[in-house]
């Protein structure tokens, strides 16, 4: 009787540890989701920031590569946000919860068991 209690209360625990990976995913998900957002605006503000200070000093567009200006932003500004997403990929990768092998833990004590 004591085995099956055992067994039972390894797979509840195995199915809460799968739901809290669930969880954690999700949530790691989401910060990804709104990093990428809060980097998409902050390229977006760098970029307008940047026009503006060229055509107050009198510059037009017509010599410059836009895509080079823009490159060059996103740059400078997406690095940090590129490590917060890799260490995040890293955590995904590490977040799952481990599966219970119960015919090995029965065989780990099958003398016991049999007598």
């Amino acid at each position: 009787m004591g085995q099956l209690v055992s067994d039972i209360t390894t797979i509840l625990d195995y199915n809460n540890a799968k739901k809290q990976a669930k969880s954690e995913r999700q949530q790691i998900l989401s910060e990804m989701a709104t990093n990428d957002k809060t980097k998409n605006n902050l390229v977006k503000k760098a970029l307008a920031t940047q026009r503006a200070k060229y055509g107050a000093s009198g510059m037009s567009n017509k010599g410059m590569t836009e895509g080079a200006v823009l490159k060059r932003l996103k740059d400078e500004v997406a690095a940090p946000y590129e490590e917060k997403k890799n260490a995040s990929i890293e955590k995904l990768k590490k977040t799952k919860a481990k599966k219970p092998n119960l015919l090995k833990d029965i065989l780990s004590r099958f003398d016991d068991i049999v007598g």
